[in-house]
């Protein structure tokens, strides 16, 4: 994680923070989304992501999704987004969101359909009405 580059820590150290810190955030949304997908995305076998999605008769929640650095920008965030607005499109489904204001990843969102409803100086909340083009 580049945001770890500059502390003086050794690998173990940082692995061991991430690792506290996926559990921390992992325990939170379990608590606080009991219902939502928590899915692992792979490359080959490979972990190189997770997604948490809440699925609801009238609304689909993109609760996170995240990439490793290395794997960000080649389209992959893409294709998965457009596979679950597909869904949510052929259930009938919004599609809603939050995504932090200086995140790049607004940009895909914003070429997928989803439009700004709301902010809070440090998030986004975005919104994705169904059966919109889902086409990068």
């Amino acid at each position: 994680m580049s945001e770890l580059e500059a502390l003086p820590w050794d690998q173990s150290s940082k692995s061991a923070f991430l690792n506290q810190q996926f559990a921390a955030q992992h325990n939170y949304y379990q608590a606080h989304f009991p219902h939502a997908d928590f899915q692992v995305i792979e490359s080959a076998g490979t972990p190189i992501g997770r997604a948490y999605l809440l699925w609801s008769d009238i609304h689909l929640q993109i609760i996170d999704i995240s990439l490793i650095p290395s794997y960000r920008g080649q389209g992959l965030g893409s294709q998965l987004l457009a596979q679950w607005l597909a869904r949510a499109d052929a259930q009938g489904l919004d599609t809603g969101l939050y995504v932090e204001s200086y995140n790049p990843a607004q940009n895909l969102y914003r070429r997928m359909g989803f439009e700004v409803t709301g902010a809070d100086g440090v998030y986004f909340k975005m919104l994705r009405p169904a059966n919109q083009a889902n086409t990068p």
